[in-house]
């Protein structure tokens, strides 16, 4: 016996009795329905569907979520078989070490940072520089064009 339905899609597949609900308080199970659009693009939730059982789910989802628009591939997920966090757990999101070096606004009192240091050991900004060379050292300057060229020693 052939499941009659108003959704003709239903109606089409010819499914065999055994997935027929036995009861109107037994549903089919849900499933997330998720699609490709291109090779080598991530898969995107694009739904839900009711279905027996999963091959008959990718048969509803592709009728639903691929007959319109491009789509490469389909995945389906049984809704019961999805894990979800609690919003009570939200501190298992947080970062497990100070690794503010690895994003941008660990940087943003770095100058600070060094003053201080700096402050701290007694040290000047001409510290971390070589001393400058003695006069018998000082090479030969010859202005050129606007810019400065710095010859050999004389």
């Amino acid at each position: 016996m052939k499941i009659q339905s108003l959704d003709p899609r239903v109606s089409r597949l010819d499914l065999p009795e055994l997935h027929r609900p036995q009861s109107e308080s037994e549903q089919w199970d849900t499933y997330e329905v998720f699609h490709q659009q291109a090779r080598g693009e991530q898969h995107r939730h694009v739904g839900v569907v009711h279905a027996p059982d999963p091959e008959t789910a990718v048969l509803f989802a592709k009728e639903q979520y691929a007959r319109r628009s491009r789509c490469v591939n389909l995945w389906v997920v049984r809704t019961a078989d999805v894990f979800v966090t609690d919003y009570a757990d939200a501190d298992m999101f947080e970062p497990a070490f100070d690794k503010n070096y690895r994003e941008s606004f660990g940087y943003k009192n770095t100058r600070a940072l060094v003053d201080k240091f700096k402050a701290e050991n007694g040290a000047n900004d001409d510290s971390n520089t070589s001393p400058p060379p003695s006069s018998s050292e000082t090479p030969k300057r010859t202005k050129i064009a606007g810019g400065v060229v710095v010859g050999k020693k004389s």
